[in-house]
C-alpha cells in the first residue's frame, strides 16, 4: 500500500514509501495489492523488488510477476540467465536488502511491515515517457536503480532493473567480520 508520495507525473526530487504486511507469492497474490494498477513508477519499481524477493524459493512464479510487470516485453532468455546467475551462491538477501531494516549486521532480515522507499532525482524523467528511480539498499554505500517505460494506456512497465547488484555479505558468512 502506498503510504506517502510526491509523485508529480514529470517533476524529479521525489519520494514514495510503500508498506506490505506480506509479500506476494505469485502473480495472482501480486495483482490484487493496490499498487498492481501501475499507474506510477513508483508502484511498478515497488512490486518489482517484491517479484525478486520471491525468486529463491519460486524461481516460476517470480519470473511470471517479472514477465506481468515487463508489459507487452517478456524477460529473454538472456535476461533470465542474469538473474539466475545472481542469486548463485546463496546471495538470495540482495533484494531483501531494499527493505527498511534490513542491514549486514541482521543477515538482512526486513522490519515488518515491509517499507520500500524510492526515490525520483532531477533527472528522473530526462528521457520522454521513461523514469528512473532509485532505491537505497542496507548493504550498499549508493542507491539501485530501476528504469520504467509509460505504456500508451498511462500504466508504467518495469524496462530495466540494476538491483541485482553485489551489497555486502551478511553478517553471519562474512570471514571478515
Amino acid at each position: 500500500m502506498e503510504r506517502s508520495g510526491l509523485y508529480a507525473g514529470t517533476a524529479g526530487n521525489a519520494e514514495v514509501t510503500f508498506t506490505f504486511d506480506a509479500l506476494p507469492d505469485g502473480l495472482e497474490q501480486m495483482r490484487a495489492l493496490d499498487e498492481a494498477s501501475l499507474d506510477t513508477p513508483f508502484k511498478t519499481a515497488a512490486l518489482t523488488v517484491l517479484a525478486l524477493c520471491r525468486y529463491p524459493a519460486d524461481r516460476d512464479a517470480s519470473l511470471e510477476m517479472l514477465d506481468w510487470l515487463r508489459g507487452p516485453r517478456p524477460l529473454s532468455v538472456a535476461e533470465k540467465q542474469f538473474i539466475s546467475d545472481r542469486f548463485m551462491d546463496g546471495a538470495d538477501y540482495v533484494p531483501r536488502s531494499y527493505f527498511a531494516g534490513a542491514t549486514p549486521e541482521n543477515d538482512y532480515t526486513p522490519s515488518v511491515p515491509y517499507t520500500l522507499t524510492f526515490y525520483a532525482g532531477p533527472y528522473a524523467y530526462s528521457e520522454e515517457n521513461y523514469a528512473a528511480l532509485d532505491v537505497r539498499s542496507g548493504g550498499a554505500d549508493t542507491p539501485r536503480r530501476i528504469k520504467l517505460r509509460k505504456k500508451a494506456d498511462g500504466t508504467w512497465a518495469l524496462w530495466e532493473q540494476y538491483v541485482l547488484v553485489g551489497i555486502r555479505a551478511p553478517k553471519s558468512t562474512d570471514p571478515w567480520a
